[in-house]
């Protein structure tokens, strides 16, 4: 829990002594006792005043701070009921109550400036449309000075790019795959393909990073896992952020793919495995216990009702 407490802290913009992980959990054992803690407390609860019409008073650093935060708790319906009525009794000494009161109030700051933020009205012309970035990025690869949209801009980075080229070795780049013009009409229809496309892809990978999610999730159900809650939170935390949900894929890469690109290798070849190889491929599993299936091997079902047979003479019946 301290990871993710101090993640929110630092998305908060917090510079104080408990950013470090060992104090911040010195701290949580201390509780109420320590004056970090309290401060940290005061820092939020300060940050969140402006940003929600709440009618307790600010809070203050006297000897009934803790009836403050736990009046202003009660406000706001905080869900820790046992945390609320330990501050006002002042007995907040667990160091997981004290992380989560840390966690609710940083939270609740993230959510209140995300409802009172407001639209910047003010944007610069120049990257109200997305031709205007994509020439100011073009810029910043080719490491050109700035250039405003004009009618030459294309002819300054085509020559710039010639300059490059030259330096380069021969065959370096390859023949481009796409080799056609099109009409302003099949262009609109190629970008209307590849929205429909980064749709598709962007459900695949939602639903591949909630699996992902549940997973990782699932690991922790173990009494060992309990105790590196932390430690697995640091560890999986930073990857998982850097997947995105939207492509990033669009009609450029189209452009710049080169006839390489054909070239499909499979992921279990010798050359793919040297960067995807690792310790967990040489795990082998033991004996597991026989879960059957095999259809041989399965006896059919007895008859629920014994097979129709012809009436014998004779046999029985009402003496007739």
């Amino acid at each position: 829990m301290e990871s993710d407490v101090l993640d929110a802290l630092d998305q908060l913009g917090y510079d104080g002594p408990l950013l470090d992980e060992k104090a911040l959990s010195m701290a949580s054992e201390e509780g109420l006792s320590s004056t970090e803690y309290v401060n940290l407390c005061v820092w939020l609860m300060s940050r969140m005043k402006p940003s929600q019409e709440i009618d307790a008073p600010l809070i203050s650093r006297g000897d009934g701070y803790h009836l403050e935060i736990g009046a202003l708790l009660k406000e706001m319906s905080c869900p820790y009921i046992g945390i609320v009525s330990e501050l006002l009794e002042g007995k907040l000494s667990k160091k997981n109550d004290c992380l989560k009161l840390l966690l609710y109030l940083a939270s609740e700051l993230q959510a209140a400036q995300i409802v009172h933020s407001k639209p910047v009205k003010h944007v610069d012309h120049e990257f109200k449309d997305s031709p205007a970035r994509d020439i100011q990025a073009i810029c910043k690869t080719l490491q050109m000075p700035h250039q405003d949209a004009h009618e030459n801009v294309f002819s300054i980075i085509e020559e710039k790019i010639k300059s490059l080229l030259k330096d380069v070795p021969k065959d370096h780049i390859g023949k481009p795959v796409f080799k056609h013009s099109f009409s302003n009409e099949q262009w609109m229809k190629l970008e209307k393909i590849n929205a429909l496309l980064s749709s598709e892809y962007q459900c695949r990978r939602r639903m591949l990073i909630k699996r992902l999610d549940v997973t990782v999730q699932s690991f922790g159900w173990s009494d060992r896992a309990n105790e590196k809650v932390d430690c697995m939170a640091r560890a999986y935390q930073p990857k998982r952020h850097s997947l995105q949900l939207k492509s990033s894929i669009d009609v450029a890469h189209l452009l710049a793919a080169r006839e390489d690109i054909c070239n499909v290798v499979k992921t279990s070849s010798g050359s793919s495995r040297e960067n995807t190889a690792c310790a967990v491929n040489k795990v082998l599993m033991g004996r597991v216990p026989d879960r059957g299936g095999r259809p041989s091997e399965i006896q059919a079902p007895p008859p629920e009702m014994p097979p129709w047979q012809k009436r014998q003479d004779g046999g029985g019946g009402r003496g007739l």
